[in-house]
């Protein structure tokens, strides 16, 4: 992740639930808002409803890894929460990354 930095606080997370913008799909739900710097700030959410400990890490790394290969098509500047729906842990890769791509596109954050 070359262009981007974790977001880790709680009220960073919470900040963009309220005021952020937001789309969905099925398996996932992401959040932006802008950040005024110019670097992204990527945060991932698996919540508990999604399997034990392995297969919401699983659920993660792929968004994680989806995230990084797509990295260079985002505009900069902006705290983006991507948060996995239950659908996610059954979800093949493929489809996980033309959600996440489309999510993207409906919030402007294509290049």
């Amino acid at each position: 992740m070359r262009y981007s930095k974790p977001l880790k606080k709680n009220y960073e997370f919470k900040r963009l639930y309220s005021r952020g913008k937001q789309a969905v799909s099925p398996c996932m739900a992401v959040y932006c808002r802008p950040n005024r710097t110019e670097v992204d700030r990527i945060g991932i959410t698996v919540g508990g409803k999604i399997g034990n400990a392995v297969k919401r890490n699983r659920v993660r790394r792929r968004l994680k890894e989806i995230y990084r290969l797509n990295e260079h098509l985002l505009r900069t500047g902006f705290d983006i929460v991507v948060v996995a729906r239950v659908r996610a842990e059954y979800a093949p890769y493929r489809e996980l990354e033309e959600s996440f791509l489309s999510l993207c596109g409906k919030l402007k954050l294509l290049r």
